[in-house]
């Protein structure tokens, strides 16, 4: 496979803020592909309620996991009504810098049979360790699954 190039750009408007768009993005939730971003409140002059990138990090490895997780998911025919999955990402102070120093994913998945628990948990296990950017950053990623079984609606993946 050759590389991908995703492009970015970011551009302040005023105090803390600014906007980050993709060409590439068109998602109708926001105009053009874009989204405001500021300083996060715990530092000074942050802005509460607008995406930083501190919450971009910890969103970006928690999407991979889910991303993850479906390709897996369909390619193993496992069947399931819902993923979610919450995640916190920790910035702490390591020697004068501030690092993201871990990220704590706790995925949860639905399925219906008890029979399929074990190959849920096998399909979180491999989604964890085949995620790209979990493996692209020195940040410890940590998961805690969830299996829950609802033999409601099913979506076999």
């Amino acid at each position: 496979m050759s590389a991908h190039i995703y492009n970015v750009s970011v551009a302040w408007n005023k105090d803390r803020k600014g906007v980050m768009c993709s060409p590439e993005l068109d998602a109708p939730v926001q105009s053009l592909g874009c989204i405001e971003v500021a300083t996060p409140p715990e530092f000074p002059k942050g802005i509460a309620g607008i995406w930083s990138p501190e919450h971009l990090f910890t969103a970006a490895v928690n999407s991979c996991l889910m991303t993850t997780f479906l390709a897996i998911a369909e390619n193993s025919k496992l069947e399931f009504s819902a993923f979610t999955s919450n995640a916190k990402g920790k910035l702490e102070q390591v020697e004068g810098k501030f690092l993201m120093t871990e990220v704590a994913l706790e995925p949860t998945v639905t399925i219906a049979h008890e029979k399929d628990r074990e190959r849920a948990e096998r399909v979180l296990l491999k989604a964890e360790a085949a995620c790209l950017i979990s493996n692209s950053i020195k940040s410890k990623v940590t998961m805690t699954p969830k299996i829950v079984v609802n033999s409601n609606e099913l979506i076999t993946a």
